[in-house]
């Protein structure tokens, strides 16, 4: 087996009726659900804040969500607090099947770094731990699906290109934000780094 399916933030608070809702980020969970069925390894990554995280725009006086501020590692979104740890907005979709999950992966638990990508905080160097797991498990080939295709979908392609990994990101059973240009945008980096969209 070198074949796996990551899916990406499935969780409450970026589905409609959510914290951070991505338009239709709960449409793509029975497809999800069904294609788990053609892998043998299933990975769960799950956004997972302490309350006043440095990346929500609550933490910074005077400003508001979707603004760009400068962090020590470069410059960041801030968001709406979204995905506090033990919160129900942090809880993977009711329908999302999680029985199948060889692991879950937490992410974001650092309160002065944020991670959009499965494999590195937002410094692109301190890693989550992922790729020694895929690494142990000899996977090199991986299908990316959830959400948001625009930022932690697309992040974690770009870094799992980088590793060297076979990429392949299921666009059709991803959202995206769409935030000022920043899907087509993740779609041509992502490409150009030699990830296969289909």
């Amino acid at each position: 087996m070198t074949q796996a399916l990551i899916v990406i933030d499935m969780q409450n608070d970026f589905c409609p009726g959510g914290a951070l809702a991505v338009p239709g980020g709960d449409d793509i969970v029975a497809g999800i659900n069904a294609l788990m069925e053609a892998f043998g390894a299933v990975i769960l990554t799950q956004d997972w804040h302490p309350a006043g995280h440095s990346s929500f725009a609550s933490s910074h006086p005077g400003r508001a969500p979707l603004e760009m501020a400068e962090m020590p590692y470069g410059p960041q979104v801030l968001w709406p607090d979204h995905c506090v740890q033990g919160s129900a907005g942090a809880a993977f979709h009711a329908a999302l099947d999680t029985t199948r999950a060889d692991l879950i992966l937490r992410k974001g638990f650092r309160a002065a770094i944020d991670s959009y990508s499965a494999f590195f905080e937002n410094d692109r160097r301190t890693p989550t731990g992922l790729h020694g797991y895929l690494q142990e498990r000899g996977i090199s080939e991986l299908t990316l699906v959830g959400l948001a295709t625009d930022f932690c979908v697309s992040y974690s392609a770009l870094d799992a290109a980088r590793l060297g990994y076979d990429v392949l990101v299921r666009e059709g059973l991803c959202r995206a934000i769409d935030h000022d240009g920043s899907l087509e945008a993740a779609v041509d980096a992502m490409k150009d780094a030699g990830v296969r969209i289909s």
